[in-house]
Parts: C-alpha cells; structure tokens; sequence
C-alpha cells in the first residue's frame, strides 16, 4: 500500500530550538504510525526525508513536509520523499548484509568421503604430534647447550664425573653393586653415549 501525506511540523518549533529536528523526526513517526497502522518501530526513514529535515539545520525545521509511505506484507513502512525515484533501501539493506562474509568466523571445510577425505584426516591428527616431536628435540638441544656450557666453566667437575664413571664401569665389571642413587644417572649416560 503506497500513499503521501503532507505531514505539519509546527508543533516541532514549540520548545528548546536546539531540540527542533529530532521532534520533527520524532512527528513524522508518530503521524505514520497512526495512519498507517503501525508501531513506531516498523517506520524506516530514508536518508532524503532525513536531510530534508536537517537541511537547516537542527534549530530551523520546515512546518510541513510531503512524503510518500509505503506498507509491504510484512508490516514495514519506508518513508521517502515523492521526488525521490522509489527504491527499497531496506531490500538493498539485506542484500548487503547476505554479501558480507564474517570478519572473525571461518568456514571450515569438511574433508571429502572416501580414501583420500580420510587420508586428508590422518594428516591433519599427525601435524599436531609432529610439532610435538619437533619441539621436544628443540628441548633437547636446548639443554644439551645448556650443559656443555657448564662443562666449558668446570672442566675439573668434567674430569672428576668421568673418573666417577669409570669406577662403576669397573664395578659393574666385576660384579659388584653400585648404590641406587648413582644407578638410574648411569642408565641415563649410557643412553646418551650411544646416541
């Protein structure tokens, strides 16, 4: 349903002047919904009925002003000027809202059934215990830095470890048993040294 109306400003001027352009919007809402048969709400003003308003700035509104009201099935009226070409602002609206793609969520892309949608999956379960290894032996070489440069600082602690080593490797050897404190850091070297 489309209609113009010639709506009166006047009441607009009554009160603080700096305030005049917002009542004037204010009215327009408030004659629409009245004779249209809507909430306030449902009234979408166009940017042209908006300037029209304000083309005086805030202090100095028209008295009255013609526009043309649309109502569509769903209860929404968009008010527009009558020498304003009519488009519906609030179809190009949604139309732009369903074209922008999500700034922060991505779309996340399902992997294709069959031999290789579940070798794509067994890839993506891998990389996370690559990065594990991968990490663990930067450890690794981290702390093996680490000692050889307490080793450089105390080369006498080197010597007096290794003459230590030497002496379970004998004991070992002959059979005799070494104190269980020594014994788990003598695993632990062995196994280095073969690496």
């Amino acid at each position: 349903m489309e209609r113009i109306y010639v709506i009166p400003l006047r009441s607009a001027k009554h009160g603080p002047s700096s305030k005049a352009a917002p009542r004037a919007i204010k009215l327009i809402r408030k004659f629409l919904s009245r004779h249209m048969k809507v909430e306030d709400e449902k009234i979408w003003i166009d940017s042209s009925v908006n300037e029209l308003i304000w083309s005086r700035g805030k202090y100095k509104v028209p008295s009255k002003i013609r526009v043309r009201a649309v109502r569509f099935d769903d209860g929404v009226v968009e008010v527009s000027l009558p020498e304003v070409e009519f488009r519906s602002f609030r179809e190009e609206i949604k139309a732009a809202k369903e074209a922008k793609k999500p700034i922060l969520k991505k779309a996340e892309e399902k992997p294709e059934e069959g031999a290789a949608g579940e070798e794509e999956a067994e890839e993506e379960k891998e990389k996370p215990e690559e990065k594990k290894e991968e990490i663990a032996e930067e450890v690794k070489e981290e702390v093996e830095e680490k000692k050889a440069e307490e080793v450089e600082k105390q080369p006498e602690a080197k010597e007096s470890k290794e003459h230590e080593e030497g002496e379970e490797v004998e004991k070992l050897a002959e059979g005799e048993e070494i104190k269980e404190e020594k014994r788990p850091e003598k695993v632990e070297e062995t196994k280095k040294e073969e690496k």
